[in-house]
């Protein structure tokens, strides 16, 4: 027996589980983000509102994360599915029910419905004609708004009513949206919580895996028998779907919806926020739309006529030198700390991971 199998440690056997209970140590920094995000309702009085606008964003990039970042999608017409989820989540608050609950289910299902059958179109193309088709299904969806003035209220926008109480089911009173937007935080909070339960499953999940091979090389997975046209079909309407969901929030929360909804300038901003965070990373979304926001708010604060240069500039040195957007530059100063436990003659990560396996 060599001295380098004597002395190798025995590997702790750790049990199959589920819940915070088989969570080990490095597992737990996945809560970080939900411990502010609630952390957030209890310290930053005055600041609901801003913090709810930062989740709907945060969804709202996590739903292009899938399209453009797992399936390889290429969209700038994002924004499209956004509007359509917000301008019915109105038109239901409008002309059938304030109950917030079912305008966002009613918006969600319609916004994921003109996803599948938008992208049983666009997928039949790549490249350049792909890019062009998001472009174009936007702006035709974006007309329609503009001129069903009737319906949508045209260019000067659709007021909508305050939701009804949260909750008000079988006699109970619920839970009122107060002007504070304390109760419309936690409730966009809960939707955003349930949605990335889902993208995660998604993307951890044969299907998800499928997606990254086909954005890899969709010939060689075609010819292994994978169905690749239905299974990008399917992603960009979960992608719409979540989209639309973020969109019906942002009516919900705002009571207005204007045409700014469904402007090719949203679809660009949350490309944006995309790069910033990272792309195929799903807590990308969550830095990217938080760090995006909280700097735009400073910028238009200090300078409100040139406040974008600032976001520019911002990306400019996030493309330049940060390859993978602000997840990347984590991964960085962790593999730093990594590095100097392997100097300090503690198991790295990696090792940790391998032992696991075994």
């Amino acid at each position: 027996m060599s001295d380098q199998t004597a002395v190798k440690p025995p590997l702790e056997f750790t049990p199959p589980g589920s819940g915070l209970a088989s969570m080990q140590l490095r597992d737990a920094w996945h809560l970080l983000p939900w411990v502010i995000a609630i952390a957030f309702y209890f310290v930053a009085d005055g600041f609901h509102s801003f913090g709810t606008n930062v989740l709907i964003m945060i969804l709202f990039t996590l739903s292009l994360d899938l399209a453009l970042g797992y399936a390889g999608i290429i969209t700038l017409g994002h924004a499209a599915f956004f509007g359509i989820g917000a301008y019915t989540a109105g038109i239901v608050a409008v002309h059938m029910t304030t109950d917030p609950i079912a305008g966002l289910i009613v918006a969600t299902i319609l916004a994921g419905i003109l996803g599948i059958l938008t992208g049983m179109l666009i997928l039949h193309t790549q490249g350049v004609a792909m890019f062009m088709l998001t472009l174009a299904i936007a702006s035709m969806f974006y007309e329609v708004a503009n001129q069903w003035r009737s319906l949508t209220g045209g260019d000067d926008g659709l007021t909508v009513p305050r939701s009804a109480p949260l909750l008000a089911y079988f006699g109970f009173a619920g839970f009122r949206f107060d002007f504070r937007g304390m109760t419309g935080y936690l409730y966009t909070l809960s939707v955003v919580f349930v949605w990335f339960v889902i993208a995660w499953r998604i993307v951890k999940s044969p299907f998800g895996r499928s997606l990254d091979g086909i954005r890899q090389n969709p010939r060689r997975m075609r010819a292994i028998g994978t169905p690749v046209w239905w299974r990008l079909v399917a992603m960009y309407g979960i992608s719409a779907a979540m989209a639309g969901t973020a969109g019906a929030l942002q009516a919900q929360a705002t009571r207005l919806v204007g045409l700014t909804s469904l402007e090719l300038q949203l679809s660009g901003i949350v490309a944006v926020m995309l790069v910033l965070g990272g792309e195929r990373r799903l807590y990308g979304a969550f830095l990217g739309a938080a760090f995006f926001m909280a700097v735009q708010d400073w910028a238009a604060a200090v300078n409100p006529v040139y406040w974008m240069f600032v976001i520019g500039g911002l990306l400019m040195a996030v493309v330049l030198f940060l390859e993978g957007g602000l997840m990347g530059l984590l991964d960085k100063i962790f593999g730093m700390f990594a590095g100097k436990r392997v100097e300090n003659g503690q198991a790295s990560p990696v090792e940790a991971k391998a032992g696991d396996a075994k």
